[in-house]
């Protein structure tokens, strides 16, 4: 990590961050919305069956210096790099996302834990969908709400603990995992699977997600979906030409 390559200030100018550079919680806070507002959610490299790499010098070159986004093991593994050399308290663990129950899931995503102003986060800055916009409180129960979302940590007995996700008056789950910490071999070994089994849905179709001040805009599979709090715009994307400009458009990207 400490090649002349990985540049704080350079990940800073990559998000739109000018906030301050210091250990806390609003800096935290600052970094983590920044950052999924501005670096998409997205599969293109493992859709065109290109190897996914979690060393940090590559995560740097893909996502900073070539403006790319990624999935978990990526955004996650890049932030908590960021996280680290700022001077924060990093721990990071595997999740096992929710699918029809968690019995039909295997641990697949990274989730960090990061203690700033004496309180512990949950951080996650690569899931889509209903996932975290900015960190919450590591607090059993507790609700809380940011950027038209609700999220709550459950605990629970034989998974760990669970984020929720509230929908109408219902929380459903998105992920679960354990304190157990995990090696690099393990992440590894998940992005694997990932990013190369045909039963893996990063595989099946392309996708590509970004969060708005007002929602969501993402692509998956032919069809682009502009989500703000007052509407929900569908189109469908039916050639080539079309897909590359979606993606150059709302998310600064160049389809492979």
């Amino acid at each position: 990590m400490e090649t002349e390559l990985f540049n704080l200030n350079a990940y800073f100018e990559r998000i739109h961050y000018r906030g301050e550079n210091k250990v806390s919680a609003e800096t935290l806070k600052q970094l983590h919305i920044a950052h999924v507002m501005n670096v998409p959610f997205e599969n293109l490299d493992v859709f065109h069956k290109k190897s996914i790499s979690l060393e940090v010098e590559d995560l740097f070159q893909k996502i900073v210096v070539n403006h790319r986004g990624g999935y978990c093991f990526e955004m996650n593994g890049l932030f908590a790099a960021v996280l680290e050399k700022m001077g924060f308290k990093v721990k990071k663990h595997l999740a096992r996302v929710w699918n029809n129950g968690f019995e039909n899931s295997g641990k697949t995503h990274k989730v960090l834990l990061v203690e700033a102003d004496e309180q512990i986060w949950l951080c996650d800055v690569g899931f889509g969908g209903n996932g975290l916009v900015e960190p919450i409180l590591f607090k059993d129960g507790l609700v809380q709400e940011h950027y038209l979302r609700t999220h709550r940590i459950k605990t629970d007995v034989k998974y760990g603990y669970l984020l929720e996700f509230k929908i109408n008056d219902n929380f459903i789950p998105i992920y679960a995992f354990t304190l157990e910490e995990c090696c690099p071999a393990d992440y590894l070994i998940a992005n694997h699977y990932t990013a190369t089994h045909p039963a893996s849905f990063f595989t099946q179709v392309m996708m590509c997600s970004l969060v708005t001040e007002e929602g969501r805009i993402t692509y998956l599979d032919g069809v682009l979906k502009i989500v703000t709090k007052d509407s929900s715009e569908e189109k469908v994307i039916d050639n080539r030409d079309e897909i590359q400009m979606v993606l150059a458009k709302y998310f600064g990207l160049l389809a492979n």
